[in-house]
């Protein structure tokens, strides 16, 4: 396993890096007051895709995080399977996000926060491709929070 490090930082996972570029894509969501939910697609160590929500902003209940970032990434690959790329998102897929993954074959999916109401986890990990790793837990902390703050400010907006 590659460990990255910067300056005089102590080396961190890949799946802590990236994640943390995750959620900068989600905090770009946050900026445009969108569910702050983040996503980038990784290939051999580099970042090819990127995404955040845009529903609000595109009027689209499919423009999640990980849509936005799997188009991307197909685009820069150009074809429409990720066979070794690896979905980094701050959130657990819903399962329309899953399924999608199921059809570009990822070979693995990454989150953070485990999203017990909506997440696809609930229902049946099977709608993922067989051969698609599943990593949950990731900065589950950091991404939970960001998340839940957002959806305290509109509460206390209303």
């Amino acid at each position: 396993m590659r460990y990255y490090t910067f300056g005089d930082e102590p080396a961190i996972s890949p799946d802590d890096f990236f994640m943390t570029e995750a959620l900068k894509e989600a905090k770009l969501a946050l900026e445009e007051d969108e569910i702050p939910i983040g996503a980038v697609v990784v290939c051999k160590g580099k970042i090819i895709g990127r995404g955040h929500n845009l529903t609000e902003r595109l009027n689209d209940v499919s423009a999640h995080a990980e849509m936005q970032a799997l188009t991307a990434a197909a685009n820069f690959l150009g074809g429409k399977y990720l066979k070794d790329c690896t979905l980094y998102v701050t959130l657990e897929p819903c399962v329309m996000c899953a399924g999608a993954s199921y059809w570009f074959q990822l070979q693995k999916i990454v989150f953070g926060a485990y999203d017990t109401r909506m997440g696809f986890g609930r229902l049946n990990q099977k709608i993922t491709h067989p051969k698609t790793l599943i990593t949950g837990g990731i900065k589950e902390n950091e991404c939970a929070e960001l998340v839940r703050s957002f959806f305290r400010g509109k509460r206390k907006g209303k």
